[in-house]
């Protein structure tokens, strides 16, 4: 698999497109156990992206994702903002240099994107955050690579990957976070960060099924 910057723009659309449409319903998670600004903070970042998409710099894909990482960065409040934002810098970084890449160079970027939320948030797998269905999900990626998946297959089983073990964050308790305050309370209800990777890459999966 190879892609290019009309790839990444595509992808980021649909990213887009998702935080904006599920603004509510992931404020209506983070409610559960934490102070329910998540999807209001992510919505007004990606707004931003929305409304500036054909003003990026497009030298290259890593150039583009790192000018909206900037952005993301600068708009979103809260802990989301630095954490999405350096998740996509380094994301972006990992591709930038080259009018192309390959599916390698991606899973290496989001692996450079897990390292920078870790460092940013303190999390670790099993906190309670969006680690614990991201990383599954790279994992997931990775694996049909090597099966030779199509990007179409690929996307949808890392969504089917991301929304089982965002579902399974119900049995943890928050250990970073506004969340991790309510210490036993927050067992049996999701993560709202794991579930909006989860939601993401299941929008991403039907766009890509449709493109």
């Amino acid at each position: 698999m190879s892609g290019s910057l009309a790839d990444v723009e595509f992808a980021l659309r649909s990213v887009t497109r998702t935080v904006l449409d599920n603004e509510k319903y992931f404020g209506d998670l983070d409610a559960v156990v934490g102070d329910g600004d998540f999807g209001y903070s992510l919505a007004r970042g990606f707004e931003i992206v929305d409304a500036q998409f054909d003003d990026f710099d497009r030298t290259d894909p890593g150039v583009f994702l790192t000018k909206v990482a900037m952005t993301i960065s600068g708009r979103i409040g809260g802990t989301s903002g630095p954490i999405w934002g350096t998740a996509m810098l380094r994301l972006g970084s990992a591709l930038k240099g080259s009018d192309t890449f390959d599916a390698a160079d991606v899973v290496a970027g989001l692996r450079k994107a897990v390292e920078g939320i870790q460092a940013r948030g303190k999390a670790e797998l099993g906190d309670k955050t969006l680690l614990d269905s991201l990383v599954p999900a790279i994992d997931t990626l990775e694996q049909q690579i090597e099966a030779g998946a199509s990007p179409t297959n690929a996307v949808a089983a890392m969504a089917a990957t991301a929304r089982q073990a965002a579902d399974d964050t119900a049995k943890l308790q928050a250990r970073r976070g506004r969340a991790s305050y309510t210490g036993e309370r927050s067992i049996g209800s999701v993560d709202a960060g794991a579930t909006a990777i989860a939601v993401i890459l299941e929008k991403l999966a039907q766009d890509y099924q449709a493109r």
